[in-house]
């Protein structure tokens, strides 16, 4: 029997209604992207399920409640100027630019780069730049940024990283002392003051780079 990815995806955002998503312009754009094309396509099935699966790798495609709520913490707007340090799949970075979001992502796997890099071209999604390279060092050339979102867990926040943050802008970064253990930070920027608040418990994949693992 055929799938109808359309149908499941209409039944995957009233499930993440039902889990507290709550914000409409984030749930319309986990209704618009297609996730199934951001996994393996022996795993097509599975696509709209709340679970990560694997991309190869060694990376995985979070599970759409993972990315609804760090999308929804995040408080973006249309234009908002976003820097996304671990591309992964593609699909967090889709979900953005259909928010209306300018995004910069960099990815440090060169394979999965070109992969993700190929797939978001096809899509035709809006101001989305792919780079490949060490995230955890940011990208100071087009700083500063209003948001920037680390799917990607380490053992510190990366000082390049709040260096880049605008005056009023957000950090999201899962930080914790063993990999795939920790705790989800909040990082606004106020003037010269970083006010920072513990969201709780995460599990991401290993954050690679000069300030990651």
């Amino acid at each position: 029997m055929r799938v109808d990815p359309k149908r499941q995806r209409a039944r995957m955002v009233r499930e993440l209604e039902a889990r507290g998503i709550h914000d409409p312009a984030v749930l319309a754009a986990l209704g618009q992207v297609p996730r199934h094309l951001f996994v393996q396509e022996a795993l097509r099935a599975r696509a709209y399920e709340d679970t990560a699966l694997p991309i190869g790798y060694g990376q995985t495609i979070s599970q759409p409640s993972t990315v609804a709520r760090m999308t929804m913490l995040l408080e973006t707007f249309p234009g908002c100027r976003v820097l996304e340090i671990g591309t992964g799949s593609g699909y967090q970075t889709a979900v953005l630019a259909a928010l209306g979001c300018v995004v910069l992502t960099i990815e440090c796997v060169r394979e999965l780069y070109l992969q993700t890099r190929g797939l978001l071209q096809s899509l035709a999604l809006r101001d989305v730049h792919t780079l490949l390279g060490d995230g955890t060092l940011g990208l100071p050339d087009a700083a500063p940024y209003d948001r920037i979102i680390v799917t990607a867990g380490g053992p510190v926040v990366p000082q390049p990283l709040l260096r880049q943050l605008d005056d009023g802008g957000i950090l999201l970064i899962p930080v914790g002392t063993k990999p795939r253990n920790q705790r989800l930070l909040r990082l606004e920027r106020r003037g010269d003051i970083i006010e920072k608040t513990d969201l709780g418990p995460a599990a991401f994949v290993d954050l690679v780079g000069n300030h990651g693992w």
